[in-house]
């Protein structure tokens, strides 16, 4: 079965499915497509946000990251989706757990990680409490709006998945004492080894965004 993935980045994102294929137990082709696809990071660089934005984080094929406004990438987000549905894909993921307008079509099932965890996260905090982790500063305020929506306490740090690793451990060194029943790393860019570095240091569970929806869509097509 062929399932499409979109990262609001460049693909492929090899960091992400070196993490989920062993969910698909072999049965599955991803197709990947990014919204930066094809640019230099002088043009990137032009996305840059403004204030009003709704601020991304996401990954280069150098392995960089870069920080952009979402309005940028829109038109190039629905070209990748009309190109996975006419390249097979039974199924679109959004390697991303920002939010997208619903102006973004699909003939096919677009499964967005945000809206996974919107409904889940609250199902698994007993006292609506959570500690979330954000890869920018700028994010920081946009995410405390979102999940205020949500649960009753949430706090909110920066640390980003794509940075130095020390960087990531001195934040989980940060919030190691923080009152939530669980943290929620809000980016596909955290992977397993980043969720064992915070389940380690605060003592509490850890959503990972890429597993909990690969093994959503495993089970949707049953593989």
């Amino acid at each position: 079965m062929k399932i499409g993935a979109i990262t609001v980045g460049q693909s492929p994102r090899t960091d992400v499915t070196e993490d989920i294929m062993d969910i698909f137990k072999g049965k599955a082709e991803v197709l990947e497509k990014g919204g930066l696809d094809g640019l230099t990071r002088e043009q990137i660089e032009k996305f840059s946000p403004k204030e009003g934005d709704y601020v991304l984080v996401s990954r280069l094929n150098d392995g960089t990251s870069v920080t952009f406004g979402e309005r940028h990438i829109i038109p190039r987000i629905q070209h990748a989706i009309e190109e996975l549905e006419e390249q097979g894909a039974a199924f679109i993921m959004m390697f991303c757990t920002g939010k997208f307008p619903d102006t973004l079509k699909a003939e096919v099932p677009l499964i967005y990680p945000c809206e996974i965890l919107d409904r889940t996260v609250p199902l698994l905090t007993a006292s609506s409490s959570i500690l979330v982790v954000t890869p920018s500063p700028l994010q920081i305020a946009q995410s405390k709006k979102k999940w205020s929506r949500i649960v009753r306490k949430v706090k909110v740090v920066s640390g980003s998945p794509y940075g130095e690793r020390k960087e990531l451990e001195e934040t989980a060194r940060l919030v190691r004492n923080t009152e939530a029943d669980l943290v929620i790393l809000d980016c596909i860019g955290f992977s397993r080894d980043m969720k064992r570095l915070f389940a380690e240091e605060t003592g509490k569970p850890v959503i990972l965004p890429r597993t909990l929806l690969a093994r959503l869509v495993s089970e949707l097509t049953d593989v």
